[in-house]
């Protein structure tokens, strides 16, 4: 599978891209500053220069070109105001969509957040990013595009675990980002996993059969 994702060196990507390509998938990463490139050589993936603030959706669908799935990983970032929140999490997703439905790139799968499926009416930043992500996956939900919108708990550093609770009924609680990378490839791989929204957090099943278990 030839695999593009945006947001390449995001320490989800990262964890991804690396899963994949152990897999045999080709990777390409998404970046804006290239001082990220050696990074993504050094995990196996083909480093994009591609910032999805600057560019139009006919410069993001070159640079997909060719790929069978687009992994939406990007994030305007914790210090970012809540502008950021609006061009980065919704905007640089929907530009996403639009370039994988004008490269003719089926498959599409977003990297979203619990709470977005009822997100507040506050001012705050956090609140805006929750409005930014719900924005971006009704966008996604609503397209032509094999979608699978898949919402993390509180992400955590801890050495993944191969287990985890996978469903579709919102769930709060914490994951490590490795076994969302896990997840993540596992659903890439699964053509079942299209047209759902799914919330993945820490629990006692492998990935794989947790995933089975769901479909």
């Amino acid at each position: 599978m030839d695999v593009v994702i945006a947001g390449g060196h995001g320490n989800v990507a990262r964890r991804l891209a690396r899963l994949l390509v152990g897999r045999g998938d080709r990777v390409r990463g998404l970046i804006r500053k290239p001082e990220h490139a050696e990074d993504l050589r050094a995990d196996g993936s083909e480093p994009v220069l591609c910032d999805l603030e600057a560019v139009g959706p006919a410069e993001v669908a070159a640079a997909i070109e060719g790929a069978d799935a687009v992994v939406f990983a990007a994030g305007a970032g914790p210090g970012s105001g809540a502008e950021g929140k609006l061009t980065i999490d919704r905007d640089g997703a929907v530009k996403l969509l639009e370039a994988a439905q004008s490269a003719g790139v089926p498959r599409y799968v977003m990297i979203s957040s619990v709470g977005a499926e009822n997100p507040p009416d506050g001012d705050d930043v956090f609140s805006v990013y929750l409005r930014a992500k719900a924005g971006a996956d009704a966008a996604l939900s609503a397209s032509d595009r094999e979608w699978t919108i898949v919402r993390p708990g509180m992400l955590t550093d801890d050495p993944g675990t191969g287990r985890a609770r996978i469903q579709t009924e919102p769930i709060r609680d914490q994951v490590a980002r490795d076994d969302v990378a896990a997840a993540l490839a596992a659903m890439l791989h699964e053509p079942r996993t299209a047209g759902l929204t799914v919330y993945v957090v820490g629990g006692e099943e492998p990935i794989d059969q947790a995933l089975a278990e769901l479909l």
